[in-house]
């Protein structure tokens, strides 16, 4: 820093100016380098929704081209109920078409998240009709295991009927099942 200041109060300026232009022309680049690095700012959700937005610009942007158009040769060319109608339409269109397109771009670019929710779906339909503690434990750790992908996964068990008289259970007495 004191290094920089001398530089530019008694030394060559156009060194100076070189410095200054090499640490601006990399701050931008390790500004993304971190985020592309570390994930920050969920670049993933905002190409998603950009995504999904510009189709359903382009989408709507047809749709209203197209009914302006065909009711203006309907009704006449400067009818100001041609352009609300397609206006109308447009408007009716736009929530439906946002999430039916959001679905698809989050389908076709979220895979990991959208088979992880199917998957804990199929988990879930399958839970209402077990009732077998060892099965239900291995299909939980398994279902774990498969959506979120940990390096280990543990699950921790009180004793299922303890006497009236006796204390509560503390962790020490409780079961431990394992996956890795």
């Amino acid at each position: 820093m004191i290094a920089f200041a001398e530089l530019a109060l008694h030394g060559d300026t156009v060194l100076f100016q070189a410095a200054i232009g090499a640490c601006s022309a990399l701050l931008p680049l390790a500004t993304g380098a971190a985020i592309l690095r570390y994930r920050l700012y969920d670049l993933d959700r905002i190409i998603s929704r950009t995504l999904a937005y510009g189709l359903l610009t382009i989408l709507l942007g047809g749709a209203y081209a197209v009914v302006a158009l065909g009711l203006g040769q309907l009704l006449g060319q400067d009818s100001s109920l041609a352009v609300a109608g397609a206006t109308l339409a447009v408007a009716a269109l736009f929530q439906p078409a946002r999430r039916r397109i959001q679905a698809l771009v989050d389908r076709r670019f979220n895979r990991r998240r959208h088979d992880a929710a199917r998957t804990i779906a199929a988990f879930s339909s399958r839970l209402r009709q077990q009732v077998d503690l060892d099965t239900l434990t291995a299909e939980l750790l398994a279902v774990l295991d498969q959506t979120m992908q940990p390096t280990s996964v543990s699950l921790w068990l009180r004793p299922s009927v303890a006497p009236p008289s006796a204390r509560q259970p503390t962790p020490a007495s409780w079961t431990l099942r394992t996956t890795l």
